[in-house]
């Protein structure tokens, strides 16, 4: 039996186009059509519907997903809210300093007013007007 062409399945606008064309056929067909099908060594047309679904779905630019993590899983969402621990210490989780790209090793200067702490980042290079601050403080 000689070996059939892959067709590359369509996508995008590309897509759109060709399932408008195709509008009084089979959902079945339309995927066929598009090039969403693998033929299996008996020589058997096998339509991949949820390929050829989750392509109309992104076609259509439609985000099902929530963004994902950077480490790929799920957890907790910031709540911009913390407690004092038992030990008397406040930690920031990971979930904020992702949120602003912070690196281990950068610095925040402290600022304690009467009912709230203020936390400024220093600037690597500004480590001059630092130093004014915190003489001032």
């Amino acid at each position: 039996m000689p070996k059939q062409k892959k067709i590359e399945p369509l996508v995008g606008e590309e897509l759109l186009k060709k399932v408008k064309e195709l509008e009084n056929l089979s959902k079945e067909e339309k995927a066929k059509q598009c090039g969403y099908y693998t033929v299996t060594k008996n020589g058997i047309e096998r339509v991949n519907m949820m390929k050829f679904l989750n392509a109309l779905i992104d076609a259509e630019g439609i985000q099902l997903d929530s963004a994902p993590n950077a480490n790929g899983r799920g957890g907790r969402s910031a709540s911009y809210r913390i407690s004092v621990q038992s030990n008397g210490n406040l930690l920031i989780g990971s979930a904020y300093t992702k949120q602003m790209n912070l690196k281990p090793g950068d610095e925040f200067l402290i600022t304690l007013g009467k009912k709230h702490i203020r936390l400024r980042q220093v600037d690597p290079e500004d480590k001059e007007g630092i130093e004014e601050i915190e003489a001032s403080a």
